[in-house]
């Protein structure tokens, strides 16, 4: 039996993007190089393998491997003894770690730090609408509205649909840049998408020319457009939508980094 196939074929048919297709086969697959064999396999065995990824693979990761193993036994293999002993197995708890967060100066610091038109528009973009890089490579010209300040990210993360601002200031930059670049199929880039891993050199490079001493990626410019909105007293609903959460807790751990937040906490001492 083909299971890589049969994994795909199956995580296709309900919609998973791209990147959790290859997450999973990753995973799976090398689960079955270890395996003899998986259909027979007991747990010991499930537990010993498990137990070889402690000092490879971060929480996060290794919660994905048990995610992928029980597709595979539930979707594919379809053997309820199999099912059992990977329900019985913990998911491990994810690090309570909080995001790289950059002040407002570093922000205008990261932009001012590109040579190019192109890179001071991804930049912007990224920051000023919540975009994850993998949304702002795949966006398009026909899914920005100009007259009303707003696009469309289509089929984001668990393939939904959800609409973001565009700030005064960047609709007429980027209106201009499409002018002079009308052949574009993507905003950014001509016949295909940029890289991901593109976008992050780019930003790995600003970020060094810049001086900043912290490390990010894209997606810090996602945490800190949620940051500066809580900030500026934005409601952590309208948050929540703009970055396209499922749950509202999600959104509520920038309650944690908001140095605005913090600074409006009466310390007890001043009221003795």
């Amino acid at each position: 039996m083909d299971y890589l196939e049969k994994v795909k074929t199956e995580l296709k048919l309900k919609g998973r993007s791209n990147k959790t297709i290859s997450s999973y086969t990753f995973f799976i697959k090398n689960y079955l190089n270890v395996v003899k064999n998986p259909e027979t396999v007991s747990l010991d065995e499930i537990k010993s393998y498990l137990a070889t990824l402690l000092d490879r693979y971060t929480n996060k990761s290794r919660s994905l491997v048990i995610s992928s193993l029980r597709f595979l036994y539930i979707k594919i293999i379809k053997r309820q003894d199999k099912i059992d002993i990977l329900e019985i197995l913990e998911m491990p708890s994810k690090e309570k770690t909080l995001p790289v967060v950059l002040t407002k100066e570093e922000v205008k610091s990261l932009i001012a730090a590109a040579q190019f038109e192109k890179t001071k528009l991804m930049i912007k973009m990224l920051y000023s609408t919540g975009l994850r890089v993998s949304e702002l490579v795949n966006l398009t010209p026909k899914d920005i509205d100009f007259s009303q300040n707003m696009g469309w990210v289509r089929k984001g993360k668990g393939s939904k649909d959800r609409t973001f601002n565009i700030s005064e200031k960047l609709n007429k930059e980027l209106r201009k840049y499409l002018e002079k670049n009308s052949n574009n199929k993507y905003v950014f880039s001509g016949t295909n998408p940029l890289s991901p891993r593109n976008i992050q050199l780019i930003i790995n490079r600003l970020t060094r020319r810049a001086n900043i001493n912290k490390k990010v990626t894209p997606h810090t410019l996602r945490h800190s457009f949620a940051t500066h909105l809580l900030d500026n007293g934005e409601n952590l609903v309208v948050i929540q939508q703009l970055l396209g959460h499922e749950n509202l807790e999600t959104t509520r751990i920038y309650t944690h980094i908001s140095q605005e937040q913090l600074r409006k906490v009466k310390n007890p001492l001043d009221s003795l």
